[in-house]
C-alpha cells in the first residue's frame, strides 16, 4: 500500500473510529493471506470491501469478530481495536466480541426451528430465561430486520419455510437480538433475487442509524449505492480506502480503477 493510502486510512476524526486495524498480516498455513492490513471503520457508515476472489476480504471480516481462530493452522498478527480496546487479547471473551461485532453470512442459514426459536437462540444462549424480555426483543428484532409485518402471524412456522429474501433477513434479525454494534455482512445478496436484495440493501442503509456496518460484495453498483466508504483489497493488500464516492469517480490508484471499470476481477 502506497504512502497515499496510508494518509488516508489516518482519519482525523479519532472519536468517529469504531474499529481500528493496525498492522494486520494473517497466515493460512504458509499462506501470506492479509498484508500489512491498516484500516479505520467508522462508527454510524457502512464500509464496503471490495476486490477479486481470494483477495482477503472475508478472511479480514472474519478477523473482526474472532472467527479465525476456528481455523486450523492459522497465523495472525497485528491488533484489532473496538472502541478503542484490544479484542484480540486473550484477556477477551471470544464469545463477547462476537455479540458485539455479529456476522451475516453469504447464504441464509436459519436454524432448522421456528420463526420466534431462530431469534430468540442467541438470547437463550447468553442466559436470558425471561419470557417476556425474550418476547419483546424478538419482535424488536423482526421490526428492525423489516420482516415482522410479514411473519408476526406465523412466529411458531419452522423458518426453513420462509423464501431466500425473508431467511437473510431472519438472520439478520437473529444477529440484531443480542444487540451487536458492529455488523459485518458477507454478501448477504449474494444468493437472492433483486426484489430480495433492493430489501437487504434499503435495511442496510436503515441500520446504519444504530449500527457500524462493514459489508463484502462483489457487486460494485450494490457498494456505491449503499457504503459511505470503500476499501479495495486486491492479493492480500490494501490498495486504496476513501470515501465511496472518489474511490468510484476518481481513485488515486490505477488498479482500483481497472478493477471497478472491469478490466479485471
Amino acid at each position: 500500500m502506497d504512502m497515499g493510502t496510508k494518509e488516508i486510512c489516518k482519519v482525523s476524526y479519532f472519536d468517529s473510529i469504531k474499529i481500528r486495524a493496525e498492522d494486520i498480516n494473517f497466515f493460512y498455513g504458509k499462506k501470506h493471506a492479509l498484508k500489512d492490513i491498516n484500516l479505520n471503520i467508522l462508527k454510524n457508515q457502512v464500509t464496503a470491501i471490495i476486490g477479486p476472489s481470494g483477495c482477503g476480504k472475508t478472511t479480514f471480516i472474519r478477523i473482526l469478530n474472532r472467527m479465525h481462530e476456528l481455523i486450523p493452522d492459522a497465523l495472525l498478527t497485528g491488533r484489532i481495536f473496538l472502541d478503542g480496546q484490544d479484542i484480540l487479547s486473550s484477556c477477551i471473551d471470544p464469545t463477547e466480541v462476537r455479540r458485539r461485532v455479529g456476522m451475516v453470512f453469504q447464504k441464509p442459514n436459519p436454524f432448522p426451528k421456528s420463526i420466534f426459536e431462530n431469534v430468540s437462540y442467541g438470547l437463550k444462549v447468553n442466559g436470558i430465561r425471561d419470557k417476556n424480555f425474550i418476547e419483546d426483543k424478538v419482535v424488536e428484532a423482526l421490526k428492525k430486520s423489516a420482516l415482522w409485518d410479514e411473519v408476526k402471524d406465523r412466529l411458531d412456522d419452522n423458518a426453513l419455510k420462509l423464501s431466500g429474501g425473508q431467511q437473510q433477513r431472519l438472520c439478520i434479525a437473529r444477529c440484531l437480538a443480542v444487540k451487536p454494534e458492529v455488523i459485518l455482512f458477507d454478501e448477504p445478496c449474494a444468493s437472492l433475487d433483486p426484489i430480495s436484495t433492493a430489501k437487504i440493501e434499503e435495511l442496510i442503509v436503515e441500520l446504519k442509524k444504530n449500527y457500524t456496518i462493514i459489508i463484502v460484495t462483489h457487486n460494485m453498483q450494490q457498494a456505491a449505492r449503499v457504503s459511505d466508504y470503500t476499501a479495495f483489497f486486491l492479493l492480500g493488500e490494501l490498495i486504496e480506502f476513501g470515501r465511496t464516492g472518489d474511490i468510484f469517480k476518481s481513485p488515486q490508484d490505477k488498479r482500483t480503477e481497472d478493477y471497478i471499470t472491469g478490466r479485471f476481477g
